[in-house]
């Protein structure tokens, strides 16, 4: 008996062992504690951030609510105006003055991520942070969540890279930030973690669940503790009336859809528009702040993140014209902000343009089928995810982000299913999601796999063969018409170079001086580093 107890221990051993020592090899219990404080550090700022908005617009309109109509309609009508048009100045002093640089979103945060040699600097971060927090503060129509993942992504990757860690490492701390300020600015823990590996990460590798997971909870404790456990809105108890509505809720993708496309196309035509006007870069939000203002002042539901619109979209208190009005104005108030080099994000503007559309679908199913059609609010609701699912190309977190700011998991599967539809039409009609939109608007296509980053990653020097140093110097001449490489030539253009000319070999020269040979590089060598991070990338996705 005590023979088998010993084989079974052996046993044991052998099969934990190799697993511990790997788990300490890939250094995963240091990976593990550095999410968790970026997790903090990450919700801490995501709660500063609101906060600043907050302050923003108490200068403003006397109050720090996220109740803007509220507020507005309490102040004098030339007050109204003012907010936009004061923080365009702020904004255009502040490009004038500190940076001419864009505020950093969530496109930049994928390209980080893909791009080992795109780094997200902090100061970008915090610039980015304090121009959103002005623009949405003073009534701009923009997203909060935009500049806080771009935040969130540049704490991790200070911390990742202060630790000189591997870079499955980075990429994970990175994605952790973005999930902690997701959980923290919505109070909406699992969206994070889905957000973060989605939408950033690319993958669902087990290696990086738990330290995403933890940032995750961290973000969102730091947050509850703070803004209290409340959903973001409060939502009727609403019930599906029948089954026989869940063709209306696939026709409510299609509307959805239409308005998520027609969504993208403003925020297109109005960047496209901005660059076509010849203007100093500064005087550009202080225009773009006139136009919100004065749309604003008609229409003041428009301003700010419109979280108190999207509840009276919610709870059914709008009129059909009304709700049909708004979203022209908040599609045409959004793009000018954002063309206008405003800071923001898309998102919040995205569940209001949701909210909206399906409160109209609603209302009008209602007239057509009384007896069948559930109240506006509830299509309301459906409508959200959907428009915000087809902008972003993320159908699973967005689902999840919709739960968690309504709770209401009680009608997920007329969501999921309404999702699908407005998710799958947009991508066969456009084929990118905003942020992959924005990153092909840079050169960047990320939808033809992983091999198009690596081959910008790796570089000529990371696999050429240095000469000896006792070697006696070797010279290159342009003029024959051979080609030679630099040290800092990408892979790609490498082996562009070895199959245009039938190399199998070709000289490094000094970047100093194209004539002097430093090391030679072989086809077969760029071939062998290639596939061998072709199968890294494959390993860390799978393990």
């Amino acid at each position: 008996m005590q023979a088998l107890a010993r084989r079974a221990v052996a046993a044991l051993r052998g099969w934990v062992e190799p697993n511990l020592r790997t788990f300490q090899q890939e250094r995963q219990p240091l990976v593990w504690a550095l999410a968790l404080l970026i997790g903090l550090a990450a919700g801490a700022v995501a709660i500063l951030f609101r906060e600043t908005i907050g302050l923003v617009q108490w200068l403003w309109l006397g109050s720090a609510s996220e109740n803007t109509l509220t507020a507005a309609a309490n102040v004098a009508w030339w007050i109204i105006p003012l907010g936009p048009v004061l923080g365009g100045i702020a904004v255009g002093i502040l490009v004038y003055r500190i940076s001419t640089r864009r505020a950093g979103g969530v496109a930049d945060v994928i390209e980080a991520r893909a791009y080992s040699g795109r780094n997200l600097g902090l100061s970008d971060g915090i610039w980015s942070a304090v121009v959103s927090a002005i623009t949405v503060g003073a009534g701009g129509s923009a997203g909060r969540e935009g500049p806080i993942v771009h935040l969130g992504a540049t704490l991790g990757e200070a911390v990742s890279r202060r630790a000189a860690l591997p870079e499955w490492c980075r990429r994970t701390l990175l994605s952790a930030g973005v999930a902690s300020a997701v959980a923290a600015s919505f109070n909406a823990p699992f969206a994070g973690m889905l957000f973060a590996h989605e939408v950033v990460l690319g993958h669902y590798a087990i290696r990086s669940f738990v330290p995403i997971m933890l940032a995750s909870t961290a973000g969102s404790l730091l947050s509850r503790q703070w803004f209290g456990p409340d959903a973001a809105f409060a939502v009727p108890d609403y019930a599906i009336v029948s089954n026989w509505e869940f063709p209306a809720f696939a026709l409510l993708g299609v509307v959805c859809a239409a308005v998520a496309l027609l969504f993208q196309l403003a925020l297109l035509l109005a960047d496209g528009l901005a660059r076509q006007v010849t203007m100093p870069l500064w005087l550009r939000p202080v225009l773009g702040g006139v136009i919100v203002g004065s749309i604003g002042l008609a229409f003041p539901q428009v301003l700010g993140v419109g979280y108190e619109l999207t509840d009276l979209a919610l709870s059914g208190e709008l009129t059909l014209s009304l709700a049909l009005i708004l979203i022209v104005m908040k599609t045409l108030a959004t793009a000018v902000t954002l063309g206008s080099r405003f800071g923001g994000g898309i998102f919040s503007p995205a569940i209001v343009l949701g909210a909206l559309a399906g409160s109209v679908f609603g209302m009008l199913a209602a007239a057509v089928f009384p007896g069948l059609a559930s109240s506006g609010g509830l299509y309301a609701m459906l409508g959200m995810g959907a428009v915000a699912g087809a902008v972003f190309g993320a159908p699973i977190s967005t689902a999840m982000i919709v739960f968690e700011l309504t709770g209401g998991y009680g009608l997920s599967v007329a969501l999921l299913l309404t999702v699908a539809i407005s998710q799958g039409i947009v991508h066969a009609a456009h084929g990118y999601s905003w942020f992959q939109w924005q990153l092909r608007m840079r050169g960047l296509d990320l939808r033809e796999g992983p091999h198009k980053p690596l081959g910008s990653n790796a570089r000529v020097m990371d696999f050429m063969d240095p000469l000896p140093p006792e070697t006696e110097p070797q010279r290159f001449d342009p003029e024959r018409g051979t080609t030679a490489l630099k040290p800092t030539d990408t892979i790609a253009a490498a082996l562009r170079a070895f199959d245009t000319g039938g190399h199998d070999r070709l000289p490094v020269v000094d970047p100093a001086d194209a004539t002097t040979v430093i090391a030679w590089a072989s086809h077969v060598a760029a071939l062998r580093h290639f596939n061998r991070a072709l199968v890294g990338t494959s390993v860390e996705e799978h393990r």
